[in-house]
């Protein structure tokens, strides 16, 4: 009688659902664990683009530091040397009109990859926070964080 009133007691503990949630809470874990186990090549690779947008952007910041006040100068130097005479660059020490526009064309090239350089990290970077923000809310829900070094 003893035995059948366990049992019984069994039952009703299955019956509030308690064992079945946990038990589906851990199924759920573990096939969300590996997920994540299958798409670790992926978080690798969101790793190393932080790096590398970390890189680019110290990169991007010596290219502005070396270039200077060029920038500004660059196309306005351009046309000065356009509506100018040889005669009238040469009084200004001014003797290879062309290397001279070539070197503000650089100037100007270098200007027009860092633009780039900037999108492209821009865009890197919101690609990053989008996959942060989907692991954080995964670790809200009680995922161990898997982004740290810790």
């Amino acid at each position: 009688m003893k035995a059948l009133g366990n049992k019984v007691k069994a039952l009703e503990k299955e019956l509030l659902l308690e064992n079945p949630l946990g038990e589906i809470r851990s199924i759920l874990w573990a096939n969300i664990g590996q997920s994540i186990t299958d798409m670790w090549t992926s978080i690798q690779i969101i790793h190393e683009q932080i790096d590398l947008v970390t890189l680019a952007q110290e990169e991007i910041q010596k290219a502005r530091d070396s270039l200077g006040h060029m920038l500004e100068q660059a196309n306005r130097l351009i046309q000065f040397l356009n509506t100018h005479t040889k005669e009238q660059l040469a009084e200004l020490d001014i003797k290879d009109r062309t290397g001279t526009i070539l070197t503000i064309k650089r100037v100007l090239t270098m200007r027009n990859f860092i633009r780039n350089l900037e999108r492209k990290c821009q865009d890197m970077q919101i690609e990053i926070d989008a996959f942060t923000q989907k692991f954080t809310t995964l670790e809200e829900m009680g995922l161990p964080n898997l982004l740290t070094n810790d």
